[in-house]
């Protein structure tokens, strides 16, 4: 498995599934084309390719360069690379029939395949050299942002700040933080809390 310092986009869970056996990344989907109608997940977007760099990996169909370019004009170019799968036809093993154009999506790529599209787009592998501890459960309980009767109210304020999606849950909130800064800057901003 490659540990790479950037994000990675897809367009669905079943190719997060895939690249999530063969990569050490976040990887954020858009749920399709709910991407283009859903401004707290750009935002969001935005965010991680300034803070890590973002990878953006879609089907090579008509749909997944729709979603493609969208985000290629919508997001800052700097922090962007695009990864390419080539064409080939079949099809996924999990659906009866191919796709419209008959070509296999992300999640119907071999291993090789992907990490080849991955290097070619300047992938960055992460220094493992110095291991950086991740901010916890724990840290958001000491923090008030969980356990407590207002923490639910503390940590939608805490989501509204940051520009982060309304309707994230537990796990997703600390995996975004995670995405966002390092536990260094969480406990020095938010880890004492006052009340």
């Amino acid at each position: 498995m490659i540990k790479l310092r950037q994000a990675i986009v897809v367009e669905g869970r079943y190719d997060k599934n895939t690249l999530a056996q063969i990569v050490d990344a976040p990887i954020i989907e858009t749920g399709g084309f709910g991407v283009m109608h859903d401004r707290e997940l750009l935002g969001f977007l935005r965010q991680v390719a300034e803070k890590r760099g973002l990878i953006i990996l879609t089907d090579s169909d008509g749909a997944g360069f729709v979603i493609r370019n969208y985000l290629k004009g919508a997001l800052p170019k700097e922090y962007v690379l695009h990864a390419y799968i080539p064409d080939i036809r079949g099809k996924e093993r999990r659906k009866a029939q191919p796709g419209k154009e008959g070509k296999l999506g992300v999640e119907g790529m071999r291993p090789e395949v992907l990490l080849a599209a991955l290097k070619n787009a300047g992938a960055e592998p992460e220094e493992t050299s110095q291991p950086t501890s991740k901010i916890t459960k724990t840290d958001l309980f000491l923090a008030g942002l969980s356990g407590g009767k207002e923490s639910a109210e503390k940590r939608r304020k805490l989501q509204r700040q940051l520009l982060l999606p309304e309707h994230l849950g537990s796990n997703a909130f600390l995996d975004a933080l995670n995405l966002l800064m390092t536990r260094e800057e969480f406990l020095k901003q938010y880890g004492a809390n006052d009340d």
